[in-house]
C-alpha cells in the first residue's frame, strides 16, 4: 500500500489484513542506530493501535532521546507503510511515527526525515530514492569470529560469478519472490565483489517509502539467514581483504505537483543528463559531504571501508574518499550512472536510512537555496591520481574515521537545521546533531579503548 497510491484507511487495512488472513501485526520504529523494535498487537486491536498508539520505554529501545524516568513512547503505525510479511502469512507489519504525550517525538528518525521531506515539499520538490543494500552471508564459529558462508566463494575476483549466485539460488530466488509479492519491484539479483557477498535491487520511490522498504528488507534478509543457520551482515567492512559493503543512494528531484524529474535534462551541456538544479545539489553534496558522512558513514567500522587504498583481495574498494562528481566513473564519490540521477557510493550498510536520506537532501537543498557551483564532472580513475594531483586539483577527502566525521558534523550548520532541534520531557532542548554527536562519541570511546590483537603484535616486544 505504499509509495504513490492514495493514502489507505483503517477500512482499507481491516479489509486487506481479512483477505490475506493476517492475525497480528509488528508495530515497528528504530533508534538512531537503525535497529528496529516492535511489538506484537492482535489485528482486533487495530483501531486502538492507530488512534492511540502502542507504548514503549523509550529508553530500553535504544538511542530515542529518552532516561528511564520519563513517558512513554507511543508507536502509531503510518497505515501506507503496511507490509505483510511474506513468509508468515499471518503477521503485518507497520512503520510507526513515535508520540510521546501526544507530540510528535523529535528524536524519531522517520519523523526527522519526515519534517525534512516537507521542507522540500514547501519548496516544491518530492525527493526520491533508490538503495543498494549490498550484505554478507556468513557463519559464525564458536570461538566469535565469522567465515564466509559458501566455503566454495573461493574467487579472487568473484563478483557476478554465476556458481556463486547457482550455489546461492535458493536464498537469493526466495528474496527476490518475496519483494516482488510485497510489489517492490526487484530487478536484478547478484553476486557482489567479495566472496559471500550479495546486492538485491528493488525499484526507487519517494524516500519515506524507500526508507521505510530498506528496514524491512535488512530484518527480511536477515531472519531469512537465521532460518539457514547464517547470519546475513550489511556491516560495512567485516573482512579487512575484502571488499566492503555499501548501501549507494540514487537520488533525485521530482516537482511535487507534476511528478516530473527536475534533475534530467537531455540537452545537458556537460553530456550527464543533468539539469542546472541537480549540478546545484551536486554542489551542496560536496560542499557538506565531511559533515554528512558523519551520519550516512555512522560507525567505527565504516572508515575500514572507506579508504585511500584501492587495495582488496578483487583489486578495488569501490568505495570513493576524494570529493568528486562525474561520469559513469565508480572511482567517484558521486557517481553520474544516467540521466537525471545522482549516485552517492559512500554511503553504508551501517546507515540509518532515515537519517542519512535527510542528511543528503538538506545539504543537496542547501546547494540549490544558494546556487551553488558543483566544478567540472571528474573523469579520471583516481585509484590511481597521486596524492600531490588531487591535492593541485583542488580535490578534497573525506575525513579518515569517525571521529573526524562527528567533529566536521558538529560544525555544518545546514545540517543542524536539516535534522532539527530535540526537547525531551524534562525540558533539555538541543540541536539532534549534539545529541548524536554525542552518542558517537561514547562509540567511538569504546572502541578506542579496545586493545586489538594487532597491537599486540606490533607492540608486544617491539621496545
Amino acid at each position: 500500500m505504499a509509495g504513490g497510491s492514495p493514502a489507505p484507511t483503517v477500512d482499507d487495512v481491516r479489509a486487506e489484513s481479512q483477505k490475506r488472513g493476517i492475525d497480528f501485526y509488528f508495530a515497528q520504529f528504530v533508534d538512531m542506530y537503525a535497529r528496529p523494535s516492535a511489538k506484537l498487537v492482535p489485528a482486533t486491536y487495530l483501531d486502538e493501535l492507530v488512534e492511540e498508539g502502542v507504548g514503549f520505554a523509550g529508553f530500553a529501545a535504544g538511542e530515542m532521546g529518552q532516561g528511564p524516568h520519563q513517558p512513554d513512547l507511543m508507536a502509531r503505525p503510518d497505515l501506507n507503510s503496511f507490509t505483510p510479511v511474506p513468509w508468515q502469512q499471518d503477521l503485518g507489519r507497520f512503520a510507526c511515527n513515535i508520540f510521546v504525550e501526544g507530540e510528535e517525538w523529535p528524536y524519531d528518525p522517520r519523523t526527522i526525515l519526515r519534517r525534512q521531506l516537507e521542507r522540500a515539499a514547501a519548496k516544491g520538490y518530492v525527493f526520491k530514492i533508490g538503495l543498494e543494500l549490498e550484505y554478507f552471508l556468513v557463519r559464525q564459529k564458536r570461538d566469535g569470529s565469522i567465515v564466509i558462508a559458501d566455503p566454495l566463494d573461493t574467487l579472487e575476483k568473484p563478483c557476478y560469478d554465476l556458481k556463486g549466485l547457482t550455489r546461492n539460488y535458493d536464498f537469493l530466488s526466495t528474496v527476490s519472490r518475496y519483494v516482488n509479492e510485497l510489489g517492490w519491484g526487484n530487478y536484478a539479483n547478484d553476486h557482489e565483489d567479495a566472496n559471500s557477498q550479495f546486492e538485491q535491487n528493488f525499484t526507487y520511490d519517494d524516500a519515506l517509502t524507500s526508507c521505510d522498504r530498506a528496514i524491512f528488507f535488512r530484518y527480511m534478509v536477515g531472519t531469512l539467514a537465521q532460518q539457514r543457520d547464517l547470519i546475513a551482515t550489511f556491516m560495512p567492512k567485516p573482512f579487512g581483504h575484502l571488499t566492503g559493503s555499501g548501501c549507494h543512494f540514487h537520488m533525485s528531484l521530482w516537482d511535487v505537483e507534476t511528478d516530473q524529474n527536475l534533475f534530467l535534462d537531455e540537452d545537458d551541456p556537460k553530456g550527464l543528463g543533468l539539469s542546472e538544479l541537480a549540478y546545484q545539489f551536486i554542489g551542496g553534496l560536496k560542499r557538506h559531504a565531511k559533515a554528512y558522512i558523519g551520519v550516512t558513514a555512522p560507525t567505527v567500522n565504516s572508515y575500514k571501508r572507506l579508504k585511500e587504498s584501492s587495495w582488496t583481495q578483487s583489486g578495488a574498494t569501490w568505495s570513493p574518499v576524494y570529493i568528486t562528481y562525474g561520469y559513469n566513473n565508480r572511482t567517484q564519490m558521486l557517481r553520474i550512472p544516467g540521466p537525471g540521477r545522482i549516485e552517492d557510493r559512500t554511503i553504508d550498510g551501517s546507515c540509518n536510512p532515515y537519517l542519512a536520506a535527510t542528511a543528503v537532501l538538506g545539504a543537496g537543498l542547501d546547494g540549490i537555496d544558494n546556487k551553488l557551483d558543483a566544478g567540472d564532472p571528474n573523469s579520471d580513475n583516481l585509484y590511481e591520481a597521486s596524492e600531490a594531483d588531487l591535492r593541485s586539483a583542488g580535490v578534497e577527502m573525506l575525513p579518515a574515521n569517525l571521529l573526524e566525521a562527528v567533529s566536521e558534523l558538529e560544525k555544518d550548520e545546514a545540517l543542524r537545521e536539516s535534522l532539527g532541534t530535540v526537547a525531551n520531557t524534562d525540558g533539555l532542548r538541543q540541536d539532534y546533531v549534539d545529541y548524536f554527536a554525542d552518542v558517537k562519541r561514547g562509540e567511538w570511546r569504546r572502541y578506542h579503548e579496545q586493545v586489538t590483537p594487532w597491537e599486540v603484535r606490533e607492540y608486544l616486544t617491539r621496545f
